[in-house]
């Protein structure tokens, strides 16, 4: 099978140059398959606010970013549409710890954004696998593209819609996948919602 160095961390997925199309032979459809049950799992944690047992997907040197879309010249767009991450302003760039902070702090029910608690709907699909670093069952570390629509429902008549891609890079560790990385492209370039309590 064909496989593609990933990204070193500190680089933006979104400002990257295509990656060439993997072999799609048996083993492609396998992982992918695994692929898509962990990240339809957690959605239903996420939506159930099983916040704690989703915490526990994450890997401990996670990286959670959402950079900000900028309108831009046509020809610039792969160069400038996405702010850098670590360079320019983001909307998130978390760990670990801070998304636990932030689950933690909902969980006390004294959230001020999230008091009651919204209701939301993760829908996850074109899931795609874009890189395969080690082929070596049980040892796979992978990139891995989708799109997502999040609705949010809180109080009686707000609704928000979020919208975009993800750029993920999972690991198996110990037999069980984790998210070591993920880059979720909004696309928005004024961000509709009051606040950004979901998680994505």
């Amino acid at each position: 099978m064909d496989t593609t160095t990933l990204p070193p961390p500190t680089a933006s997925v979104a400002s990257e140059a295509p990656a060439p199309t993997l072999v799609r032979d048996l083993r492609y459809f396998q992982l992918r398959q695994e692929v898509e049950e962990f990240l339809y799992e957690e959605a239903e944690l996420l939506d159930q606010r099983r916040y704690l047992e989703w915490l526990d997907t994450l890997a401990e040197d996670l990286v959670y970013f959402m950079p900000m879309k900028r309108n831009v010249k046509f020809g610039r767009h792969a160069q400038q549409e996405d702010t850098r991450f670590e360079k320019d302003m983001s909307w998130m760039n978390e760990g670990k710890w801070t998304l636990r902070k932030r689950a933690e702090q909902i969980l006390t029910g004294v959230h001020w954004a999230e008091e009651p608690l919204s209701r939301v709907c993760h829908m996850v699909s074109n899931v795609q696998l874009t890189a395969i670093e080690d082929a070596t069952p049980g040892a796979e570390r992978l990139k891995v593209r989708s799109r997502f629509l999040i609705y949010q429902n809180r109080v009686e008549y707000e609704q928000y819609f979020f919208v975009g891609k993800r750029n993920d890079v999972l690991r198996r560790e110990g037999g069980r996948w984790l998210l070591e990385r993920r880059e979720i492209c909004l696309d928005q370039n004024v961000l509709l919602a009051k606040n950004l309590t979901v998680f994505f």
